[in-house]
């Protein structure tokens, strides 16, 4: 029986709970608080040149001021695109074309919208948990496997308590990024 048959790759399994944080925090970033913020536009993609592309390929996006973001394209026969791509995202947010820059005036959200947005986070966060049980299940049937392959229960039971710890981490992660995010969502 070789060795490594009895062994669990806990780096694998670190570095997918790792991608479902990473997830989180771009769905995160990409809900718009009443604050500004270039990655609230990371979602958004916009048809050039036959196909479809991220606005951040398309010109530098900045944040001069907490409600104010600010676009300059680079080509100019690509901001009557990146504007309808804008107002069909569901953002909320109308732009304003001045030349070659596109205004997004951020409004301010009402209390009901702030709700819905809480919301929204906690799905996403929901999604993020049901990520990380996954990769939890993956790891407790690779320690059934070596259960079978010859893993000695004191063995089995170690593995499985250091694949339930990660996971008890992440998620605990999950639920810290949420009560913030719903915090900054609320906060007026």
């Amino acid at each position: 029986m070789a060795q490594d048959d009895l062994e669990i790759d806990t780096d694998a399994l670190q570095r997918r709970m790792d991608g479902a944080l990473n997830a989180l925090k771009n769905e995160f970033a990409s809900l718009r608080t009443g604050r500004a913020s270039a990655s609230m536009l990371d979602p958004i993609q916009v048809d050039a040149y036959g196909q479809m592309t991220p606005i951040n390929q398309l010109g530098t996006i900045n944040v001069p001021e907490p409600r104010m973001v600010v676009i300059n394209v680079w080509d100019k026969g690509m901001i009557s695109k990146v504007e309808k791509a804008i107002r069909e995202s569901g953002l909320g947010i109308n732009p304003i074309a001045d030349g070659p820059l596109i205004r997004l005036p951020i409004p301010e959200l009402n209390e009901q919208r702030r709700r819905e947005l809480t919301k929204v986070a906690a799905q996403y966060a929901e999604g993020a948990k049901v990520a990380i049980r996954n990769v939890r299940r993956d790891g407790m049937d690779q320690i059934k496997k070596a259960k079978t392959a010859g893993m000695g229960e004191d063995d089995q039971k170690m593995w499985s308590e250091e694949v339930q710890e990660m996971t008890d981490k992440a998620i605990l992660h999950v639920d810290h990024n949420l009560t913030l995010k719903q915090a900054e969502i609320m906060q007026v």
